[in-house]
């Protein structure tokens, strides 16, 4: 058994207890960052060992595109081809709450904007899409659920001019805007359940 082998399982269980939404090669790579001299097979037995969980999977959802390649729903093929937004709550350390607007480009994944405010309306969220429109361009697809931010006619008549389409999703089908609920489940994770504010 190699020397430091305590120290860094011990280095392990922090990263682990602290990310517990990633895996050991997330946790490999933190390491590596932190300076250890260790590869992902080293981690896994360790991991493995300790019996550290990994999330359990989410059940299957409905497929989003057809065998024949055919979508059920628009595909981002192209930088600013296809925009998505929407909010994650989130508390103060007073209690009160707070809202995040969230926009991502689905096929960078890159993440355009947040806005932080206690309420935001359709105002607000025009004038977050029209700042990140003025720094990164206009896309060809818009695509947001229906919260009444959303389907406000001063956002609707506001997009349509700008240039870009809305693309709606079905009402109670989160998983048809994943890239951003995937993006808001990590923010969760990684920023909001770890500060206070």
């Amino acid at each position: 058994m190699p020397a430091d082998e305590d120290e860094l399982t011990r280095a392990i269980i922090a990263l682990a207890s602290e990310y517990g939404r990633d895996r050991y090669c997330r946790v490999t790579a933190l390491l590596q960052a932190a300076g250890w001299q260790v590869g992902k097979d080293r981690v896994q037995r360790i991991w493995r060992r300790k019996g550290l969980k990994v999330p359990s999977r989410q059940r299957p959802r409905s497929r989003l595109w057809l065998n024949d390649g055919s979508c059920v729903r628009l595909r981002p093929l192209h930088r600013n081809h296809v925009w998505s937004f929407d909010f994650v709550q989130a508390r103060t350390h007073d209690g009160r709450s707070l809202r995040i607007l969230t926009l991502i480009d689905e096929h960078s994944r890159a993440c355009l904007a947040l806005k932080v405010a206690r309420r935001i309306n359709s105002v607000g969220v025009i004038e977050a899409l029209a700042d990140a429109m003025c720094l990164h361009g206009i896309p060809e697809h818009i695509r947001c659920d229906d919260g009444p931010e959303m389907i406000s006619k001063a956002l609707r008549k506001w997009v349509a001019k700008t240039g870009p389409r809305i693309q709606s999703i079905a009402p109670g089908s989160p998983w048809e805007n994943g890239y951003c609920e995937s993006f808001n489940g990590k923010l969760r994770d990684e920023c909001l359940r770890q500060e206070i504010f």
